[in-house]
């Protein structure tokens, strides 16, 4: 029995394995770099996501201020005198002399009170002075009479004596009378109402056969006048700033709507106390008003050169956090870690904030905290949208 030899097996071409291998590295290489693209890809936003965990912030620079600096404060004016004037005797309005706006001399007759009812109280009281006066001269002579009967023992000396005391009785009877006619005389007088300086009427509250009532401090007065002649300039000024107020200071002031003309003030004194719910010290000013244009009540900015207290630094009040602990505000410390500095305000000026104690001109202060903003909280500065120098120069 022959044995035939198997027959081999036909091989693969070498260039369809060269096709295969080359198609496993490509597909190799295709996944290696899809791992590695999204290997990126995730590290990417991770990076992206933690960016966007971490708040950004932009920042400013604090201005400092020089030793010397012109402040501008509120203000109001008042006239240098000013009074109510009221009725000293009750009757009716008789006439009124004068109007708002008028300008009167002291001693003016302002207006006339009818005063029937004193009228009356008046003469009585004078024909009581008549009497008395003659009880006088009756009780003087029967007194006299009875000291020459005495001399001739007609009469015994206790009558004498008794006589004597009648006419001192008399006497002081009419004293008293006299001084009840001086007293209503003196009312009299005040059913003229006078102006007891010069100046002008700012108010005229009364009408002819208006019921008047005396003394009567809690109503309304019957006139109001004001001497205008100069002015009562009052300022808060800031605890920080009360050492600048010093004797003979000068301000100049600007009233709204005097075409922006400044106007001269001198310190006439402070209250030499500040108010514990402001924080401020009153000053007074004397302001003189010759064309009398200036006028009770008036708004005015007032500018004084003061000495900036130690440290004090401006920043735009954009930056201020209102929080349980106080004002604060936010600064950037080490790693961009944020830092609360408790500060204190010496002045609101508005838009900006002058910080007496908590500041330095180098810090880094974050404009427009958010109110989420916490100690320690790490942050981004992101591109300022003013330079610092610009931020100086508004400031």
């Amino acid at each position: 029995m022959s044995h035939e030899a198997s027959a081999p097996a036909p091989g693969r071409p070498p260039r369809v394995r060269l096709a295969l291998a080359i198609g496993v590295a490509l597909a190799s290489v295709g996944i290696v770099a899809g791992l590695s693209l999204r290997a990126v890809e995730s590290r990417e936003l991770d990076t992206w996501t933690q960016a966007q965990l971490t708040p950004s912030v932009q920042t400013i620079s604090a201005s400092a201020l020089s030793d010397t600096q012109g402040l501008t404060l509120p203000g109001h004016l008042d006239a240098w005198i000013a009074t109510p004037i009221h009725a000293r005797v009750g009757g009716y309005l008789k006439q009124w002399n004068v109007d708002i706006g008028e300008k009167v001399k002291a001693g003016q007759v302002l207006a006339l009170i009818d005063t029937p009812e004193l009228d009356q109280q008046f003469e009585q009281a004078k024909a009581e002075l008549v009497r008395a006066q003659a009880n006088v001269r009756l009780a003087d002579t029967t007194a006299r009479r009875w000291q020459n009967l005495l001399q001739s023992r007609s009469v015994s000396k206790q009558e004498a004596d008794e006589k004597a005391s009648e006419a001192e009785t008399a006497r002081a009877t009419e004293l008293a009378a006299k001084a009840d006619v001086d007293r209503l005389a003196a009312l009299e007088s005040f059913k003229k109402i006078v102006a007891p300086f010069d100046g002008t009427v700012t108010a005229r509250n009364t009408d002819i056969g208006d019921l008047i009532t005396a003394n009567n401090d809690g109503g309304q007065p019957l006139f109001s006048i004001a001497d205008t002649s100069k002015m009562r300039l009052y300022t808060q000024v800031p605890q920080g700033y009360a050492s600048s107020i010093l004797p003979g200071m000068k301000v100049k002031l600007l009233v709204l709507g005097h075409g922006g003309e400044t106007v001269d003030g001198t310190l006439i004194g402070t209250s030499r106390s500040i108010n514990r719910t402001s924080g401020t010290l009153l000053a007074q000013f004397k302001v003189e008003n010759p064309r009398q244009d200036l006028l009770p009540g008036d708004f005015a900015e007032v500018q004084l050169a003061t000495h900036a207290p130690d440290g004090a630094v401006t920043v735009p009040a954009t930056t201020l956090l209102f929080r349980a602990a106080g004002p604060q505000i936010a600064v950037l410390g080490k790693n961009d870690r944020v830092v609360l500095r408790d500060v204190h305000i010496a002045m609101d000026l508005g838009d900006k904030l002058i910080i007496d104690r908590g500041l330095h001109p180098d810090d880094r202060i974050i404009d427009h905290p958010t109110d989420s903003l916490a100690q320690g909280d790490l942050v981004r500065v992101a591109q300022p949208l003013h330079d610092e120098s610009s931020h100086a120069a508004r400031a």
